[in-house]
């Protein structure tokens, strides 16, 4: 059998990698038997020496054992899990955690049009710093003390008021304060799911729900998402071959289309997900930046089968991070045990600032004016783009995100790396999509693209 060559390296050491890739994301866990050389020859498409070699030498630096007339095993405790590992192995330039910290990062005069967040002068500095100040003067537990276990009672039902005009009817002993909507998201997975189960997200989707899903040993399947929401055919033969546990979605202001859900399509999707057992978590992280109430499926389904998280990191700051569950009463309270067990309580000081901002009634007008702002943003920055030579297939109605399609022949990846390298941080579109059929898009946000400098640099990247 003659080998291909392996890009980057020898045959021998891309078998070495790719078992260290399955002892790394725990595909093979310790004591597991490896595949036998000849089975593992086949499925590499390699010879059967280049496999012989391969783990010998991963004998010879301790990761496997071989035991005469059985075979190769993993040998002792596992290296700490790597998310990487768990999922394709994508070029860092366009992996999800890459982009999440390259837009985390502070670096000076450097520009994220491919992040998902306002600038921080859009932010409520004002009410939040009065907010401050009221909780410090009040002092007593919310400084001192650890929250109870549902979290601060008055927030919650501050959040159940807000629910409720959302037509989403919740106590608030429904509700579970978390530390942050992606805690949030976490601590749902960890009590829906286990090991080998499938979630379905859709296709784009945000593109950290790939890697947090990764982390949960799920197995991920994705569902084509437009403006108009799922492509519901497509639906159906997923609900139907995969039997999904959850099914994870934006029903308003999606990330990264920018598209919502009508009252049709969102009556259908509840109903092909009732049908095939399949539970919903809603993601409603940017509520706040509609114009109008949408339709929302929690609303719809009396939070029977669907479960709601959202959050104030995009619209009050992300340094006030708290994030709610909204779900069956008897839910709630087996997902507080689970809360406690892995983090004993949420920020009772955050809790309380994010109250205390929430009932100034400036807040109120501030949002009022950032979602005028994110309107002459979005006009703005979609005439750029298409001036620019890009498509921008749908404009939503609200929100900060344009996903924008490059011209015929532009890699968003490649594009992506040439603006980096001005210290421009893109969100290129295989990034979303489980599938990798988004390589000509982009995500832009409205609210990141006011500086004239992004197009600029897009224009030289997209140059070449």
């Amino acid at each position: 059998m003659a080998d291909a060559p392996a890009p980057g390296g020898t045959r021998v050491a891309a078998v070495m990698a790719a078992i260290e890739a399955r002892i790394a994301g725990r595909l093979l866990a310790p004591g597991a038997r490896l595949p036998s050389v000849r089975a593992f020859a086949t499925a590499q498409g390699v010879s059967k020496s280049t496999v012989v070699e391969a783990y010998d030498r991963l004998a010879a630096q301790g990761a496997i054992l071989s035991r005469p007339g059985s075979g190769f095993y993993v040998a002792g405790r596992p290296a700490p899990f790597c998310l990487a590992s768990a999922g394709p192995q994508l070029d860092r330039a366009v992996d999800p955690l890459w982009i999440s910290r390259q837009t985390l990062e502070p670096f000076p005069d450097g520009l994220r049009p491919g992040c998902g967040w306002l600038p921080p002068d859009w932010m409520p500095e004002a009410a939040l710093g009065r907010a401050l100040r009221r909780v410090a003067r009040a002092g007593g537990p919310m400084l001192a003390s650890y929250d109870r276990p549902y979290g601060l009672t008055a927030l919650r039902a501050h959040l159940a008021r807000r629910l409720g005009e959302r037509g989403i009817a919740a106590h608030p002993d429904q509700i579970v304060l978390t530390e942050s909507a992606t805690q949030a998201l976490d601590l749902v997975c960890r009590f829906l799911t286990g090991p080998g189960d499938t979630v379905l997200v859709d296709d784009p989707c945000y593109f950290n729900f790939h890697a947090l899903l990764r982390a949960q040993r799920v197995k991920v399947v994705g569902v084509p998402f437009g403006a108009l929401g799922p492509d519901l055919a497509a639906l159906e033969r997923a609900l139907a071959e995969h039997r999904p546990r959850l099914y994870l979605t934006n029903s308003c202001l999606h990330n990264p289309t920018g598209g919502s859900l009508g009252p049709a399509v969102a009556h259908r999707v509840l109903r092909l997900a009732e049908q095939h057992g399949t539970l919903i978590v809603e993601d409603d992280i940017y509520a706040d930046f509609e114009l109008e109430p949408g339709p929302r499926l929690a609303g719809f389904d009396g939070l029977e089968r669907v479960i709601q998280i959202g959050g104030f990191s995009k619209s009050l700051s992300p340094a006030a991070r708290i994030g709610f569950v909204a779900l069956r009463p008897d839910w709630a309270e087996r997902l507080v045990d689970l809360k406690v067990a892995v983090s004993l309580g949420n920020p009772h000081l955050a809790a309380a600032v994010v109250l205390e901002a929430l009932s100034d009634g400036s807040v109120r007008h501030h949002m009022e004016a950032v979602r005028a702002r994110l309107a002459e943003a979005r006009g703005r920055t979609a005439a750029r783009l298409q001036a620019a030579g890009l498509a921008v297939p749908h404009l939503p109605a609200a929100g900060m995100f344009l996903w924008a399609r490059l011209p015929d022949g532009l890699d968003a990846a490649a594009v992506s790396r040439r603006a980096l390298a001005e210290r421009v941080v893109l969100a290129p579109g295989n990034v979303f999509s489980l599938s990798q059929n988004a390589a000509g898009y982009l995500r832009f946000n409205a609210a990141q693209c006011v500086d004239p400098r992004v197009f600029a640099v897009l224009e030289r990247a997209m140059a070449g």
